[in-house]
């Protein structure tokens, strides 16, 4: 039945896939170029100088990593309310409409550069990313049922979309923000966001009834009520199950709010200590003893298998914190370390050989992605025509500031990488080694999980340890450095390799290690181990300048190169036990 009803998707093709797919590459391009693209310039702005050419707010990279940390945090936890809304409400399609169009408002408000549309705009890109973002992919599943052979390549094909639009995103707001001015970096993430959001609406036709507002029936209601059909022992919440996720929420809640109130507003809500701790510590202190008594009286009451391979993947889960509390320094120490301890600036026989990278890095990408999207207009302009309209504009406005932007550097004898230039590494590595990785792991030697993670771990720490190398005659108390731009090369490079490691392995081993009734309450804990590492990051990256000042930039980065490979080491002497918990799951 779910092939007769999603063959007609697979009616107009484009590079063997439903033109359809490719609706959904170009709107979550749009939506991570606007993503990527704004937080690239976030931490700049707001750390930069008062006094300039493009003026920023000035604030401690305290202040500003707090606002970033909570954000991301809370970026990884409304989709679960997003895609519940989804799933039994409004529906797929319109959850990402309302979510590109609330993102689009929240742009627009950051473009107005005062404090309060600051914050008016964080929040609504917050709430906008919950309807938009665990929707794609949700669209996507649905269109391919009964066709399991070509998911595979339709997800290689969309996450293709994801690093090409972080790719672009951070490239053109990036420049845009830095040689024009913050608020159109910002405006240009808003304008793509809206183009996107136009783009995938006027697309509607191509979705059939795919995606619409679900509708229960009274067998699907009677089923999913019918619980004497399951022999499965399930296991209900108790009062203290409740009461620990109640205790664990409002801590955290109070932590998320606080901090970055008394970092940026010195806004003391509770304003105590408790054994020298703050009460934002305090709270993330409760918040996270309670969420681990939670699994450590919830898991053991399951059966013995579906225990153990929960054990296990709490572990993973563990490991994953700690991942993203150190990857994710690219969104907020890294650019500041780029801004005040690198040497940008290159000249003669450098500065050509730059531009001439700069320029195949920009083109060859764009030029791949013009080339799918001339594709789709030659299947579907008849049927979508306006939305092919939008999309064919959109491009045009991005190759007018590629090659207005090539057109400027190119006028000067003098180069100076923009500081977000960087940043663009970790997409353009992924393209080129993603397909390597792949061969790997559907080859003999695809390594275990706790290899896996080990691998992950140890690049991270080993791209850290470059710039704790390169960082080491860097005096403390420093505020500036002339340090080489191959550090950071080198650091992206190898952070990505660990990336690609570990960073699909999570939903993927969720898929294999727990049981289809029990994945919304792991989903939400894989996504709250993300949020948690988002928000640790920039909680530690936000020392940058209290530690370099106190110690050394070497020792700020040092923290970074242990405790990943320490953690590695770990992941791989518990080998025999998590290969023991996970009873014959790869």
């Amino acid at each position: 039945m779910a092939e007769q009803s999603t063959d007609q998707f697979f009616k107009d093709k484009v590079l063997g896939h439903p033109s359809g797919l490719f609706v959904l590459f170009f709107t979550e391009m749009w939506e991570r170029f606007s993503y990527y693209g704004m937080r690239a310039i976030l931490v700049i702005f707001l750390t930069g100088s008062l006094l300039g050419d493009n003026p920023g707010w000035e604030w401690t990279s305290s202040a500003a990593l707090s606002l970033l940390g909570t954000y991301a945090m809370l970026v990884y936890l409304t989709p679960l309310l997003g895609g519940w809304l989804a799933d039994n409400k409004i529906g797929y399609r319109m959850a990402v409409v309302i979510g590109a169009l609330l993102m689009t408002i929240g742009h627009a408000s950051m473009a107005i550069e005062t404090p309060t549309f600051l914050y008016i705009g964080i929040a609504f890109l917050i709430i906008g990313n919950g309807f938009f973002k665990p929707n794609m992919t949700s669209i996507i599943s649905k269109m391919y049922e009964g066709h399991d052979e070509k998911k595979d390549g339709a997800y290689n094909i969309f996450y293709m979309g994801v690093n090409a639009g972080a790719f672009i995103g951070i490239m053109l707001c990036g420049w845009v923000g830095e040689k024009i001015g913050w608020s159109y970096g910002f405006g240009l993430a808003g304008v793509f966001m809206l183009l996107g959001m136009l783009q995938f609406y006027f697309a509607q036709p191509l979705f059939g009834k795919l995606g619409d507002k679900p509708v229960k029936t009274k067998a699907a209601i009677k089923g999913n009520n019918d619980e004497s059909v399951s022999t499965v022992k399930l296991n209900h919440f108790s009062i203290l199950d409740y009461v620990l996720i109640a205790v664990f929420t409002i801590s955290a809640i109070i932590f998320i709010i606080n901090d970055p109130l008394s970092k940026i507003g010195d806004i003391q809500t509770f304003n105590f200590t408790v054994a020298g701790l703050s009460d934002s510590l305090f709270f993330a202190l409760l918040a996270a003893i309670s969420f681990i008594l939670l699994l450590i009286i919830r898991i053991p009451r399951y059966v013995a298998i579906e225990r153990d391979r929960m054990i296990a993947f709490a572990i993973f889960c563990l490991f994953t914190i700690f991942f993203w509390a150190a990857f994710e320094q690219a969104a907020g120490s890294l650019p500041i370390y780029t801004r005040d301890f690198t040497n940008r600036i290159l000249e003669g026989n450098a500065a050509t050989t730059f531009k001439v990278i700069d320029l195949i890095v920009t083109v060859v990408p764009l030029g791949i992605i013009t080339y799918v999207l001339l594709s789709l207009f030659r299947q579907t302009f008849k049927r979508i025509g306006l939305s092919n309209i939008i999309l064919g504009c959109s491009f045009i406005i991005v190759w007018a500031i590629v090659l207005y932007k090539l057109f400027v550097e190119y006028q000067s004898t003098e180069t100076e990488v923009p500081i977000t230039w960087f940043a663009i590494l970790n997409s353009l590595f992924i393209i080129m080694f993603a397909p390597l990785f792949t061969k790997w792991w559907d080859s003999k030697y695809n390594p275990p999980a706790s290899v896996k993670y080990f691998l992950g771990l140890l690049l991270l720490g080993l791209g850290f340890g470059f710039l704790a190398f390169g960082a080491k005659d860097v005096p403390a108390g420093a505020q500036t450095a002339s340090l080489s731009m191959a550090w950071l090369v080198l650091a992206y490079l190898f952070h990505t390799l660990g990336e690609l490691c570990l960073s699909p392995m999570g939903l993927s081993y969720l898929s294999k290690l727990i049981p289809a009734r029990m994945v919304a309450f792991m989903f939400g804990v894989y996504y709250l181990a993300i949020a948690i590492g988002n928000k640790l990051a920039h909680y530690i990256g936000g020392d940058i300048e209290k530690i370099t000042k106190e110690y050394s930039l070497s020792t700020f980065f040092l923290i970074f190169t242990l405790i990943p490979i320490v953690l590695g080491l770990v992941s791989l002497v518990l080998h025999p036990l998590l290969k023991r918990l996970m009873h014959g799951v790869r």
